[in-house]
């Protein structure tokens, strides 16, 4: 009890990491990975979520122990360092929010049955709301916000995926064959399940800015062992809802060669569909309204972070033009943050694929040294040897290295070959 307790004192960048998580990665590529080639995909979405995990624990180790933010920490190992970081980031700012307010926008046309109004106007309402949100709410509100959404989430999945493994697989095509999961097209995909489950690597530092924040929010600061307790529950839900998006994409598409739309609209009323003709019309509305709580708090959690990496990345980079406020910065970086999305949007709607998978390949080429900058970081003199990660950890983060850096080299071969 005493432990229930402490976790939810400490809620707070476990629960936000998991939010921003279970978004694209989750709703879109799990489900989609399981529609497509059926139970297999687990293995890389586990191996991904066990291999990736150093990365983002020392996000959370770092800033407990130092009171400083990952950012600062690329700054100490030199300034290359965090202008390599910057160019990962500004590749973020211009895809990853269009990205997912698109499919948001999606998801609540389709829940609401909204006609009449195109995409990009739901987007740029979407965006107004959640800008004003996190610009007077703040991280104070984001977090309790973000509390009954997760847990409201977390049971309709769950309940979702009981229904679902209940009713069996559904009965496929005796003509349908798996689609290579080794050639050209089968490895694209996996670099982007992979780069983003559960999510891209440089999403380190967004767990350490908020971290910082969680901090100024408590009476009393976490010790290392209750942070990094709260941040494993949350990483443990996020590895969780993965595989629970997995099941329900292969019993209810796998073998029935239906494709899931690359249309934000159609794909949304496919999700919602697939999920209500497997189970029932009747839980139409509680799939709807789990599908687009994911997105929703992915796109506030994703804003906030993105708006504060930006911010503290220009400040560390060019300290004597930040002439505002960090208060104003912020409000100001919030609404520069959506401007930028919205017109990516409008004017490269079409070819938002391609804009999303040259994000998700950047992350992932870049995975394995922002990997090594993070261990570098966390093993720094600002660390003390007792707290830094032991043994083991450090080996699972080579091991992770060494897995991110082959796939992206296996890529690279097929690609010239």
């Amino acid at each position: 009890m005493s432990q229930l307790k402490t976790l939810l004192k400490n809620l707070g960048p476990g629960l936000l990491f998991a939010s921003m998580a279970i978004g694209t990665s989750h709703l879109v590529l799990s489900t989609k990975a399981g529609a497509q080639y059926g139970w297999v995909m687990a293995i890389p979405i586990i191996l991904a979520n066990i291999l990736k995990y150093p990365f983002f624990e020392f996000g959370i180790r770092y800033t407990n122990v130092t009171d400083k933010s990952l950012i600062q920490g690329y700054l100490n190992l030199g300034r290359k360092y965090l202008w390599i970081y910057a160019g990962v980031t500004v590749v973020s700012t211009f895809t990853i929010l269009a990205a997912l307010y698109i499919v948001t926008a999606g998801l609540l046309m389709n829940l609401f049955g909204i006609s009449g109004v195109g995409e990009g106007i739901v987007a740029l309402c979407l965006f107004v709301f959640i800008g004003t949100i996190l610009i007077i709410g703040k991280y104070q509100f984001l977090e309790n916000s973000l509390k009954a959404v997760i847990s409201i989430l977390f049971v309709a999945l769950l309940i979702t995926t009981v229904m679902v493994i209940n009713k069996g697989v559904v009965p496929g095509s005796e003509s349908y064959q798996r689609p290579e999961i080794f050639n050209e097209i089968g490895i694209l995909f996996l670099i982007s399940l992979v780069g983003w489950m559960p999510t891209a690597v440089e999403a380190s530092g967004w767990v350490s800015l908020w971290s910082m924040e969680n901090q100024k929010t408590m009476k009393e600061k976490p010790s290392l062992k209750e942070a990094l307790y709260e941040f494993n529950v949350g990483y443990i839900m996020t590895a969780l809802l993965a595989v629970f998006f997995l099941v329900i994409g292969w019993m209810t598409l796998y073998g029935t060669g239906t494709e899931l739309s690359g249309n934000a609209v159609i794909f949304a009323d496919q999700v919602v569909s697939l999920f209500t003709t497997h189970i029932g019309n009747w839980a139409y509305f509680l799939i709807a309204v789990a599908a687009f709580a994911t997105m929703f708090s992915t796109c506030m959690t994703a804003h906030d972070a993105v708006s504060r990496v930006s911010l503290d990345v220009l400040q560390k980079l060019f300290p004597e033009k930040m002439v505002f406020s960090s208060q104003h910065s912020f409000a100001i970086t919030v609404v520069l943050m959506a401007l930028i999305n919205w017109i990516v949007i409008v004017g490269f709607g079409a070819h938002m694929g391609s804009l999303v998978a040259l994000a998700t390949f950047v992350s992932f080429v870049m995975a394995p040294l922002i990997g090594w900058m993070n261990l570098k970081t966390v093993m720094g003199e600002d660390v003390p040897s007792a707290l830094r990660p032991k043994k083991g950890l450090q080996f699972l983060t080579y091991l992770g290295m060494l897995f991110l850096a082959l796939f992206a080299l296996y890529y690279f071969w097929m690609v010239i070959s």
